[in-house]
């Protein structure tokens, strides 16, 4: 029997993902804004054969933000400008549901999908930071519940958008002077609880029938959604048996939408710390976490409780009781740390530096790493992961010493196989819906007149 096969995709951050990363003697410290650090790090992935690039994103900053979101480029557009120095890595962006309006999130995202040949996925997200509602004229940040109804609704209308054209609706015959086969134009004509959308989009459907959709849901709301819509999760755990709770969780969850879970893919985000030897990459690890104040912890474990100031309360002391503090933002984790403060009794101290500078289990020897991951495939932990950028050499140390290892285990594959990001994800493409009604009509007229 076939191994199975491992899914990977590289998050690209400029100055890292973390508030001291920037600081490092090898890091470039205006990557974030850096086109040659992106094309670089993209162009390295291809040649690891890694099925996708991702970029994150954020509609919400302050002065303690981190660098990488104080300065850095709009997702959309940094991967266009990718999609032109790559061939077959898909391209990954992160866009929030709640601050952006669908007819132009389709026609972004279609766009990206035809420049790249078939190569966009969108990470939806709901966005948790209040402070984002003031960026956008909002006179308030839309409750948790009430942001996954406008995903939802958001989501289908831009996927309805993207079926506008039927694939065979542009003869473009210049002998008749025939462009447009108007009967395979369609309005969405949209009305609903937050968007009236007509339609059509004026762009069509491209090899891929429609962009991979990325979701990274960990509270109640969030899984339904991801489970029911999501064709690949993001998503963070501590340890394998979190992540095997979560992947049987999701899995269950698709298949009781009558979905094929096979076709929905758990992409934990890991930050490996690769060496040569254990102690290579220990010392790799130590110098990451000398780069990180107390006060840069404190800052970095606001974030998922909507920039809460950490620095009121006593650092020796236990973690403090916030009650429904992060229910509003980051829900699933802002719980996950307060649950794993009270369950080993943690100080304030020792969860923001936990929180700031984790010690996964994925630093350490090529082999050792390779190892892990299998262990976490083989068990049910994950389908794949998304790797990101902990040290300034991660990515190369990462396909120079693990993608060989993973590869002459048969984990994972030698050479891309498809041009398209569902290819690379082994996704079917999907019925454009309106021809699929017209099979489905042309097939009860033929039983009928058979009848």
């Amino acid at each position: 029997m076939a191994k199975k096969q491992v899914k990977l995709g590289a998050m690209i951050q400029g100055a890292g993902g973390g508030w001291g990363d920037w600081r490092h003697p090898d890091s470039v410290a205006d990557a974030a804004i850096n086109f040659p650090y992106y094309r670089k790090h993209a162009q390295k992935a291809e040649e690891g054969k890694f099925d996708f690039v991702f970029i994150a994103d954020s509609v919400s900053i302050n002065a303690k933000s981190s660098p990488h979101y104080l300065n850095r480029f709009e997702p959309l557009t940094i991967l266009s400008a990718i999609a032109a120095v790559t061939e077959r890595i898909g391209l990954v962006a992160t866009l929030t549901s709640s601050y952006s309006e669908p007819y132009t999130v389709a026609r972004q995202f279609a766009s990206l999908d035809h420049i790249s040949g078939g190569r966009a996925g969108w990470n939806v997200v709901t966005s948790w930071l209040s402070g984002s509602a003031e960026n956008y004229s909002k006179a308030e940040h839309p409750a948790h519940e009430k942001r996954y109804r406008i995903a939802q609704e958001h989501l289908d209308v831009v996927k309805g958008l993207w079926d506008s054209y039927e694939d065979d609706a542009f003869p473009r015959d210049k002998e008749t002077g025939r462009f447009l086969d108007a009967s395979k134009q369609h309005a969405l004509n949209h009305k609903g609880e937050f968007f009236s959308v007509k339609g059509p989009l004026n762009i069509s459907r491209s090899k891929q029938g429609q962009p991979v959709i990325f979701q990274a849901g960990t509270s109640e709301d969030g899984r339904n959604f991801a489970a029911k819509n999501a064709d690949a999760i993001f998503v963070g755990h501590e340890n394998i048996e979190a992540a095997k709770l979560y992947y049987a969780d999701l899995k269950r969850r698709a298949a009781g939408f009558g979905r094929n879970p096979d076709e929905l893919f758990i992409l934990p985000g890991i930050g490996p710390i690769v060496g040569r030897t254990e102690e290579e990459a220990e010392r790799k690890y130590r110098e990451k976490v000398e780069l990180v104040t107390i006060e840069d912890a404190l800052t970095a474990l606001g974030r998922p409780f909507n920039d809460h100031d950490f620095s009121q309360y006593p650092l020796d002391e236990p973690f403090p009781d916030l009650g429904e503090l992060g229910a509003n933002s980051q829900q699933g984790g802002s719980e996950r740390i307060k649950k794993l403060a009270r369950e080993n009794n943690l100080t304030l101290r020792e969860v923001a530096l936990r929180f700031a500078t984790p010690r996964s289990t994925f630093v350490g020897s090529a082999e050792k790493v390779a190892d892990t991951i299998q262990t976490w495939i083989e068990e049910g932990a994950a389908d794949g992961f998304i790797i990101s950028l902990a040290t300034p050499s991660g990515l190369d140390d990462f396909v120079e010493l693990v993608v060989p290892i993973l590869q002459e285990r048969g984990l994972f594959k030698q050479d891309y196989e498809a041009d398209t990001l569902r290819g690379h994800l082994g996704l079917p493409v999907p019925a454009n819906r309106y021809s699929l009604q017209r099979e489905t009509n042309n097939l009860s007229e033929t039983v009928e007149i058979r009848a």
